[in-house]
């Protein structure tokens, strides 16, 4: 173990280098090739738990280091991931396992950065995890879980678009209620904010379209904004102004919103931001314009 401990640890120098040298690129080039022609992806990963405290900590900086290394301009770590997708299933086990957690979840974010990889993921039933891991009691494993979370859904955009198209209905039904719904004030701050990320990015505009076309959603948002976290308010209010800014509102979410109009006035009218920030002051002038102007309408 002494020995496996030191050959660990002298991989990690020479991918980092160390306080006396830089790494070499060409050492580097050559460790790459080896360690997955020789598959010790899989043995290190199926080793893990046996190894202590340190030597876990190095072999978890060895597996991320290695999946940017490039070998004539190629990602040699996203093509031996294509031959052997089924490592993500062992990694994101590891969630469950609170010693192993922390390792396993560094190593699965690092792997997610190759778009294969990350499709995979979202379309196999591990994504659905992700709901429960993110609420597990240990702290630092759910920010962990909600770290990685938000990297599966941001990194890769046209993967992620297509996933959101093909499950929205699913999806956002299980982030609305355990997520956005949670007891959890950390849960909700982060799935807010998350939210907010994905709606408005422009490569999921027909998600987005049919999200704020939702009363159950917009339900949900208000309740949101009257939150006690200034945080939250804030973050809800960018989702918010999606479903305001809809020029083709469905009756139902003109009518609540008008039947709300003085409570939503008054609300964003106090609700400033803790640094000045103009485009935020534009952004609620707006939905205060907007909100005025609105009559209600007959149901059909």
């Amino acid at each position: 173990m002494a020995e496996l401990s030191r050959n660990i640890r002298d991989m990690k120098f020479i991918l980092y280098g160390n306080s006396e040298a830089e790494p070499v690129a060409e050492a580097c080039s050559q460790l790459t090739q080896e360690f997955f022609r020789e598959d010790t992806l899989r043995l290190l990963i199926t080793c893990l738990p046996n190894l202590d405290l340190e030597t876990r900590k190095d072999a978890t900086q060895v597996v991320a280091n290695l999946q940017r290394q490039q070998v004539n301009f190629k990602l040699i770590a996203s093509d031996y991931l294509e031959a052997n997708l089924d490592l993500m299933d062992v990694l994101i086990k590891g969630f469950e396992n609170t010693d192993m957690a922390l390792h396993y979840g560094a190593m699965f974010r690092e792997c997610i950065r190759h778009q294969i990889v990350a499709k995979y993921v979202l379309e196999s039933e591990h994504v659905k995890k992700f709901f429960d891991y993110i609420q597990l009691p240990n702290f630092d494993i759910a920010a962990d879980a909600a770290a990685t979370f938000k990297e599966l859904l941001t990194r890769h955009k046209s993967t992620v678009a297509e996933f959101l198209t093909k499950n929205e209905d699913w999806f956002f039904a299980e982030y609305s209620s355990k997520l956005l719904e949670s007891v959890n004030y950390v849960t909700r701050r982060q799935a807010i904010k998350l939210l907010g990320d994905i709606l408005l990015d422009r490569s999921n505009s027909a998600v987005m379209t049919k999200h704020v076309n939702s009363v159950d959603y917009l339900m949900i948002l208000m309740n949101l904004l009257i939150e006690p976290s200034k945080i939250i308010q804030i973050e809800a209010f960018h989702v918010f102004k999606l479903f305001v800014a809809n020029q083709n509102k469905p009756a139902e979410i003109v009518n609540i919103l008008v039947t709300n109009r003085s409570k939503i006035l008054r609300l964003l009218a106090d609700l400033k931001p803790d640094k000045e920030d103009e485009r935020f002051e534009a952004d609620k002038s707006q939905v205060l314009r907007e909100i005025a102007t609105l009559e209600l309408q007959d149901l059909a």
